[in-house]
């Protein structure tokens, strides 16, 4: 039997409300409550039982809260008939995360790990869901540490190997925006979890994540059979791993990463379906130092496919950079700036069309639990692609809490 100051459902619902400033009432089946009924006994000692195999549990939380005004570019799209005006205003929740650790076995640290994930149904299907909050798992494995030498692994619906990397150690602001490879606007290649395994090689001078996965994502359907494999290694140049906004650090990595995702897309062309592979490779390197970061990287998607001149929407090549200048006695301030390039592949012969997102903002860290951002963020697509009714600017301000 383990004590916690509140149960888990309580936990979710008062948040960072201090305990003790609340009345909490339990009813005969346990269930705890915030407001006096018919049934409900008021606890006055708010240590509940909670029962547990685990020999200790962990809560945690994050949530992005924020606002955006888009302003879309009036005029026409390329081809002279679709006009196009789509400002909005708007306040979103951009992340919502509930998240549980039980630390199961002798070696403390191995755990398993349950995170929901609360998202909008925008997929407007024209009942009484639309615009529905939704709650699905984003993470849910079992980490085993040291299964091999400096090796641990990841099983069951886990990180894939980049995107943590990248947002826990070069573009420390996902409140605002993906990173490359994730970025709508961006390559758009890869989001952040999947079903599978991943290993994961931890040293002073080298690591590396490196798995097999279904290939689809945490939210999409694997529709066949093919899986993908998927890696980052990581040279940590000084012999400092940095992660986590510490600002304390100096260090320098270089990365490379991507995956081979077999039978990723179907294809027809005439009666034949056709399986694609998607394939991409990026170089990365990022330098921190207390005062300041600077990252740049490169990425190369290619196109398997044997059917003469096609060409997935997924191939092509772009490069991204981000820089960050922090300043205030406990380095709470920082400003920030990223740009990102990515170009599609074209067919042979066929005029290519460059996508452009420009992103600069300020931070402040009001405590180790707050931060406020306000930025902007400009989508800049060639005349002719087919994201130009995109182009516009967004103006967000937000405020990231976790606990």
């Amino acid at each position: 039997m383990k004590k916690i100051v509140l149960s888990a459902m309580a936990a979710m619902t008062l948040g960072t409300v201090a305990a003790n400033a609340v009345d909490l009432y339990q009813d005969a089946n346990g269930q705890v409550f915030t407001q006096a009924g018919e049934g409900r006994t008021l606890v006055k000692d708010k240590s509940i039982d909670v029962f547990s195999h685990a020999d200790k549990l962990k809560f945690s939380g994050q949530i992005f809260a924020g606002y955006k005004y888009t302003d879309t570019k009036s005029g026409l799209t390329s081809d002279n008939v679709t006009p196009y005006n789509d400002a909005t205003s708007q306040f979103e929740i951009r992340r919502a995360y509930l998240q549980l650790k039980a630390y199961l076995l002798d070696d403390s640290k191995s755990y398993f790990r349950a995170t929901l994930d609360v998202h909008q149904d925008t997929k407007q299907n024209g009942d009484s869901t639309d615009g529905d909050s939704l709650l699905r798992f984003k993470y849910a494995y079992l980490y085993l540490n040291n299964v091999l030498p400096a090796t641990g692994v990841e099983i069951g619906l886990a990180h894939r190997p980049w995107h943590d990397y990248e947002e826990h150690n070069s573009w420390y602001f996902r409140n605002t925006e993906k990173v490359l490879i994730e970025q709508g606007n961006g390559a758009n290649l890869s989001n952040s979890a999947d079903f599978g395994v991943m290993f994961k090689t931890k040293t002073q001078y080298f690591d590396a994540d490196y798995g097999i996965f279904n290939g689809e994502g945490y939210h999409s359907l694997q529709n066949r059979k093919g899986m993908s494999f998927e890696w980052r290694t990581t040279a940590h140049i000084l012999g400092v791993n940095g992660k986590d906004k510490q600002n304390k650090l100096t260090y320098w990595d270089a990365s490379f990463f991507g995956q081979y995702n077999q039978d990723h897309k179907d294809i027809e062309v005439g009666d034949a379906i056709e399986a694609q592979d998607l394939i991409f490779g990026g170089l990365h390197t990022v330098y921190n130092q207390p005062a300041f970061l600077i990252a740049a990287q490169y990425v190369l998607s290619q196109d398997t496919s044997d059917i003469s001149n096609n060409v997935s929407k997924q191939s092509g090549s772009g490069y991204s950079a981000n820089g960050e200048f922090r300043f205030g006695n406990d380095k709470d301030f920082r400003l920030f700036a990223r740009y990102d390039s990515w170009t599609p592949k074209a067919p042979s012969g066929a005029k290519e069309y460059e996508q452009k997102t420009y992103l600069a903002g300020m931070a402040w860290d009001m405590n180790k639990n707050v931060e406020w951002v306000a930025n902007v963020d400009i989508s800049d697509n060639a005349s002719g692609s087919s994201r130009e009714k995109y182009n516009g600017t967004a103006y967000m301000v937000t405020a990231e809490i976790k606990f």
